[in-house]
């Protein structure tokens, strides 16, 4: 029967306003209409009708009157008094102007503000069993240091679900990349990822094609959107079944089609990969000692998250062989709700993100409005003995202070709702613009009912700050005052008002403070010293015949004009994130061990990345350096050599030396301390990236003769580089 009903809080406003002598058959008639609406469209379309029909209700005519003015015309006394705030608006026009301007203007920035917030609070908020999904966290314990992450083994999620009852799915989950496929002659370079299996299982991404038990179950099994489907095939029916050629290495097998991503998706993505085929490409992921991907989970209905983040945290202990008290890893379980606005960690643990941003704009927003109003109320009381004698011959004939509040609130609620007419006209306008600034893909809200609530809940608070102040100083004026000309500010709204102007101008002040501090962090991020020279280095995506025949690419492009030299090397320069354990040398202690970062790199690395070698020598073709391993000075220290060149290094089970140590540089975050990084030799290069050093001022030919070099050795895909900063 409830299901029936519609929504109590609207039905019960509806009952307070109306006119006892109309409520009985307006009423009969809602509710008419509401079940005949519930039978042909639904209980949701129903309610959304029924709470636009009481709103719109709510007029002269229909609204029972006020006790105290049972006997009086009391819609006449309102028109009347918005009658005279509207004479007001137009006879005082360059107040009105100023005054309705400033307010907008705030508003506008607030809303904007406003929906930024919001678009940040919805992502991810979609999925069906949110409450369910966790992400699986990091902490590592090194020696002294203790860093977190995401980072997990890539083999993690099986065995989780293997040996833990409250996991009823779970899956590894890979890194966002751009790939090259092909369809005959039709070649695409898109983002997409690696999942298991149950990856469909535990997100919402409606499939439009295929099974959530089959989507990912082979190798060869590939679930793309319905956009890369129709790009490729023309529709997501003509796609089932049918190969994909994979980076020119793999065809695969379309398994599924899913529904385009939504906008409040954190991570966009047009295709998702068999998590076996990754680890078919990465052997390091079966290993317990290497962490790099994440790992997602869904409890079972009643599972207790909290005792199960107790049970894991020592989860990896029977399975890493070198586990110890100094140097192992921690298991956690994060909402995956909170990933997006939570995602940084201080001490192993998560602390702040995207969060602390979302709290500073809500306050900013907060701030510009209240100096808006600020605004409004001095404008508004410093014209204040311009009415005086309007007041005065009010009071004389008969109106009491209650009115003239009533009448100068309604006046405040008029300037808002021009106000705030105008700031949705400029948000509606301006609202691409804004969407390119914040590079988000933020809609209209003008079709949505929930929007016109918080405009109207907004248009209220906003009238009833600014103008509350303005209407008790207006209306407490004393008529004989008024007459003998002897009006006078006291000494409380003397201090009142300074103290508004005193307010508004430290807001202003520690807006330009923050704007100043804002300008700083940029300038400090642009000319902060990474360790390697910024200038002039672009990296590029190796795909295609790119990552088969790199030896050729870049024998040729070392002959085009602008480029001095070229290297490669396994992840992006600006963002090396795979760590490992399995790292030993002569001295380490059975109990301890640190965790490294790892990179393969080609000939000619230093050279490309005009880094600094404190001793040794960088990777070169006169030697055989396939065991030989170059080192930060972070990595020395964990090490522990005085002499490091010729010093044995066992890396992933591979007896090598060490013939350099590079001065630290920043390959991650700033906010990230720099850790502990071995690079080893990686002759060709089948993945990863091209480095490339172009000539001061020559970027921009580099590129050009670059691109035409792509389309001289048929890629198989676009042209595409990034600066390295």
């Amino acid at each position: 029967m409830k299901n029936n009903l519609p929504p109590k809080l609207f039905l019960r406003f509806f009952r307070w306003y109306c006119h006892p002598k109309l409520q009985k058959h307006i009423e009969g008639d809602l509710m008419e209409l509401y079940h005949q609406r519930l039978k042909e469209d639904g209980k949701r379309k129903a309610d959304r009708h029924f709470i636009i029909d009481v709103l719109l209700l709510f007029r002269p005519g229909i609204i029972k009157p006020s006790e105290g003015y049972k006997n009086l015309n009391a819609y006449g006394m309102y028109k009347s008094y918005l009658r005279t705030g509207w004479r007001n608006i137009l006879k005082q026009k360059v107040f009105s102007l100023i005054n309705i301007s400033g307010l907008s203007l705030g508003l506008t920035c607030s809303i904007f503000i406003a929906l930024w917030v919001l678009d940040e609070y919805s992502m991810d908020a979609f999925h069906e069993n949110g409450n369910r999904i966790y992400t699986v966290t990091s902490c590592e314990y090194s020696g002294t240091e203790v860093n977190g992450g995401y980072d997990t083994p890539g083999i993690l999620a099986d065995e989780m679900k293997k040996v833990l009852p409250e996991v009823q799915y779970a899956c590894n989950y890979g890194w966002l990349e751009y790939n090259l496929f092909s369809v005959d002659d039709n070649k695409m370079k898109l983002p997409g990822n690696f999942a298991g299996e149950d990856f469909f299982k535990i997100f919402s991404h409606p499939l439009l094609l295929g099974t959530k038990e089959t989507a990912l179950r082979t190798p060869e099994s590939i679930a793309i959107s319905r956009k890369m489907a129709v790009n490729f095939f023309g529709s997501p029916e003509e796609a089932m079944g049918k190969g994909l050629r994979f980076e020119n290495y793999k065809d695969l097998k379309v398994t599924a089609v899913f529904e385009d991503l939504q906008n409040n998706a954190s991570e966009k993505f047009e295709y998702i990969i068999s998590w076996e085929l990754f680890m078919e490409r990465n052997s390091w992921v079966k290993d317990w000692n290497n962490s790099g991907p994440f790992t997602f989970v869904m409890l079972q209905e009643h599972a207790n998250a909290e005792a199960l983040r107790s049970k894991i945290r020592h989860f990896l202990k029977n399975y890493d062989k070198q586990y110890s008290d100094l140097e192992h890893l921690e298991l956690g379980l994060q909402p995956f709700e909170e990933k997006y606005l939570h995602s940084n960690f201080k001490n192993g643990y998560v602390s702040g993100g995207r969060i602390e941003y979302v709290q500073l704009f809500t306050g900013v927003a907060i701030f510009i409005l209240l100096i808006a109003c600020i605004n409004f109320m001095n404008l508004s009381t410093a014209r204040a003995l311009k009415r005086a004698k309007e007041i005065g011959v009010r009071k004389v004939i008969g109106a009491v202070k209650t009115t003239l509040i009533t009448q100068f609130m309604l006046e405040a609620f008029l300037f808002t709702a021009i106000a705030v007419l105008f700031s949705i006209m400029l948000v509606y306008t301006l609202l691409p613009q804004f969407n390119l600034l914040t590079e988000k893909n933020i809609s209209s809200p003008l079709g949505d009912g929930k929007f016109w609530i918080g405009m109207t809940i907004l248009t209220f608070l906003t009238g009833f700050i600014s103008g509350s102040y303005p209407a008790f100083v207006l209306s407490s004026f004393k008529p004989v005052s008024v007459f003998k000309n002897s009006l006078k500010d006291n000494a409380s709204s003397i201090i009142f008002r300074k103290g508004l102007v005193i307010l508004q101008f430290a807001l202003s002040m520690i807006f330009i403070m923050s704007m100043i501090v804002i300008s700083k962090q940029v300038d400090f991020i642009h000319h902060k010293n990474l360790g390697y020279e910024k200038n002039n280095l672009i990296y590029l995506r190796l795909s295609g015949t790119l990552s088969t025949n790199f030896n050729t690419f870049k024998h040729e492009a070392l002959q085009q004009p602008g480029i001095i030299s070229i290297s490669h090397i396994s992840q992006r320069p600006v963002g090396i994130a795979n760590t490992t354990g399995s790292v030993e040398w002569e001295g380490k202690s059975p109990d301890t061990r640190p965790t490294f970062t790892q990179a393969s790199v080609g000939y000619d690395f230093m050279k490309t990345m005009e880094a600094t070698l404190l001793s040794g020598r960088d990777f070169s073709e006169d030697h055989a350096d396939s065991a030989s391993y170059i080192i930060n000075e972070t990595a020395l220290k964990v090490l522990g050599y005085k002499n490091p060149i010729g010093m044995p290094l066992t890396f992933w089970e591979t007896k090598g030396t060490i013939i350099g140590v590079v001065k630290d540089f920043h390959f991650s975050s700033l906010h990230v301390p720099i850790n502990p990084l071995v690079l080893r030799l990686h002759k060709g290069a089948s993945w990863g990236y091209a480095l490339i050093r172009t000539a001061p001022e020559k970027t921009s030919v580099a590129v050009e003769a670059l691109e035409t070099l792509h389309k001289k050795l048929k890629s198989g895909f676009c042209f595409c580089s990034s600066v390295c900063r």
